[in-house]
């Protein structure tokens, strides 16, 4: 990979590891083959593996792991966060993954413009309300607010996993748009029509 690839990425100049360890090419070949593209996210933290490797663990934890929330549900989390960060990167990278997951482009759109016009249900909902909550004024929180999400069904362990994917993200979109980051060209036309 060039230097002109990498500043691609972000428009910070920090080259990817040279030469990349045998685990991080496996990772990114496993990427490629799964994804058809490596996410730009992963190069742009590649400069350093032990930071790509952190990011990656807590990422795959979070988005991938055993959760009482759906996949779909953790995207969502990750588009209505990023779109009050007004995260070009996630609103992009994340948004193509909710039209994914949905099977209805028309849903992700909606997930990334305004929520509220998604025609979700209560339990969603309720979930976005206390994710735009954490995301805009976390100092407000309180266990009236925890209990509105168990009144519709939310355990405890999920409302802990609903507050750590919408931190997680609220970290993301700041580096993502600290650095400039760009998503890959791909998203953009990922799962547009049904």
């Amino acid at each position: 990979m060039t230097n002109e690839q990498d500043r691609s990425v972000t428009a910070l100049d920090l080259a990817v590891a040279d030469p990349l360890s045998e685990r991080t090419r496996a990772f990114f070949a496993k990427c490629q083959d799964k994804l058809g593209l490596v996410p730009n996210v992963l190069l742009a933290y590649a400069f350093d593996e032990r930071k790509l490797e952190a990011f990656s663990a807590f990422y795959n934890d979070l988005m991938l792991g055993e959760s009482e929330l759906s996949k779909l549900d953790r995207e969502i989390i990750a588009v209505v966060v990023s779109s009050i960060n007004h995260c070009h990167y996630c609103l992009t990278a994340h948004g193509a993954a909710v039209r994914q997951l949905s099977g209805d482009p028309g849903f992700g759109e909606a997930i990334a413009q305004n929520w509220r016009a998604a025609g979700l249900d209560d339990q969603r909902a309720a979930m976005l309300d206390f994710v735009v909550q954490l995301t805009e004024r976390p100092d407000t929180i309180v266990e009236a607010d925890r209990q509105a999400l168990r009144d519709v069904g939310y355990s405890n362990r999920a409302i802990f996993d609903i507050a750590a994917v919408a931190a997680f993200f609220a970290m993301s979109n700041r580096v993502a748009s600290a650095t400039d980051m760009r998503p890959n060209a791909e998203y953009h036309a990922m799962t547009r029509s049904r």
